[in-house]
């Protein structure tokens, strides 16, 4: 099995006891239920897994949320005996039995069984539950294989990754040899992406043809997707935004224009359609902030916003041609602006950050991330010129807003220059969520303990 950093959320889960169910969800094809199945047979004694596409007589065992009900029939059917507090409960594909998730929460206080819901689409299927188990599960977001997984799969030393992480921190320059072969693994990563089944075929064939294949399989599955669980007034809307993001983000400030799909269209026609593929995890929509201050969702300015892909190498097998070999030939004749974009989207994304940019007037940050209470801006440079950057300059020396670091993501190895940190594209792996420590605020309650006895005015 790849190895995949969510393994240490779900042990994190465990350790803590386990007292809510988890639900982990994200795109189709990412790797939830493979996940979910190694941890059960590594970590529990018993493991049973129910799966509602290949088995949808199991529907019926949830029709009455009733765990003296339930576990009877669910040990009948899968054969399996439950060992109490020792048992992994998986419900796979759960937006198909939307009983199941309505009896999670007496399953929960049941407390005989851990449990943990995959699935794919359920933000999208959440009206036909009854009753939402509000307080007894726990939403964990999983994505592709990020640049870092995916150099895992490759069987690159820690040691390597460990050098790579010591340059970062103390920004000094990565060696030359190294340096060129990490950016060649990273054009690599654009290309294969981060779909597990696209990193294992290339894995085990080294064939990009053979990876094509999948990357093209996973959109047909994607496009059946909208035609099956979408609403049929909203399909065709779905499917052309869905099919027009490669250019959408090739445009050159890369804002999605409804007028590209349809001169007549107006925003809210398209609403439902846009929120559709993100519940579903297909798009990562970036939305433009009026302002780069903190927090920045209350300067959030919706209508306008960037839509990327949740998949980059899925991005390429959908802009079609043979982009990939340019990118593995590192052909600077092409544009790879928008590519490049998607997968730090991708990669930002993946380390539950939300996705901001900031375009006004003169002015327009390819990404403005919020990091502890702090404002970062994120450039990203495709062509030989990277420090020339008029935006980043400007907010700069106009010091209106308080930008606590910048950084420049290029080809070049690592440098710092007027307090611009200029990174590699592939140490965006050690961009991370800085800790948040305590955060206690202890009120002045002197003036209401101490009240005279006499009160009157």
């Amino acid at each position: 099995m790849l190895r995949r950093r969510i393994y240490d959320s779900l042990l994190v889960w465990k350790k803590q006891g386990a007292t809510k169910s988890l639900c982990i969800v994200g795109a189709r094809q990412i790797g939830k239920s493979t996940i979910a199945r190694a941890f059960g047979e590594a970590e529990y004694k018993q493991t049973i897994e129910v799966n509602f596409i290949s088995h949808p007589e199991y529907k019926e065992i949830f029709s009455a949320p009733n765990p003296e009900s339930i576990f009877p029939a669910l040990t009948a059917a899968t054969q399996k005996t439950i060992i109490p507090n020792q048992t992994l409960l998986i419900l796979d594909e759960i937006q198909e039995c939307p009983n199941a998730r309505t009896a999670i929460k007496f399953l929960v206080q049941d407390g005989r069984v851990d449990l943990i819901e995959t699935g794919s689409l359920l933000g999208v299927g959440i009206q036909k539950v009854t009753s939402y188990p509000v307080g007894f599960e726990e939403i964990l977001p999983m994505y592709p294989m990020d640049f870092e997984e995916f150099l895992w799969a490759l069987n690159i030393p820690s040691e390597t990754i460990d050098y790579l992480r010591q340059c970062f921190e103390q920004k000094k320059s990565v060696i030359q040899a190294v340096h060129d072969q990490m950016l060649s693994l990273f054009y690599l990563y654009m290309a294969v992406g981060g779909m597990p089944r696209a990193v294992q075929t290339y894995v085990d064939s080294l064939d990009l043809a053979s990876v094509l294949t999948i990357q093209r399989s996973i959109l047909d599955l994607y496009r059946l997707d909208i035609s099956k669980f979408s609403d049929p007034k909203s399909q065709i809307r779905i499917q052309q935004i869905f099919d027009s993001i490669p250019g959408q983000l090739n445009a050159k400030n890369k804002r999605f224009k409804l007028s590209k799909i349809n001169k007549t269209a107006r925003t809210y026609q398209y609403d439902d359609s846009f929120l559709w593929l993100e519940a579903a995890g297909i798009a990562l929509p970036c939305y433009n902030v009026t302002e780069p201050i903190y927090p920045l969702i209350f300067n959030e300015n919706r209508p306008l916003f960037k839509l990327y892909f949740c998949d980059t190498g899925l991005l390429c097998a959908l802009s079609g041609g043979t982009i990939q070999f340019e990118l593995l030939k590192q052909n600077e004749s092409i544009n790879y602006g928008s590519l490049l974009e998607n997968v730090f989207a991708q990669s930002l994304k993946s380390r539950n950050f939300n996705l901001f940019y900031f375009d006004v007037k003169t002015i327009e940050l390819d990404f403005v991330v919020e990091n502890n209470r702090q404002i970062d801006v994120i450039e990203i440079k495709s062509g030989q010129y990277f420090k020339k950057h008029a935006s980043l300059n400007k907010i700069r020396a106009q010091n209106v807003w308080p930008i606590h670091q910048s950084y420049v993501f290029c080809r070049s190895n690592i440098e710092t220059e007027d307090d611009i940190l200029y990174l590699p594209y592939y140490m965006i792996i050690f961009y991370d969520q800085k800790k948040v420590g305590e955060l206690i605020w202890k009120p002045d309650l002197s003036a209401l303990m101490n009240l005279p006895d006499d009160l009157s005015v």
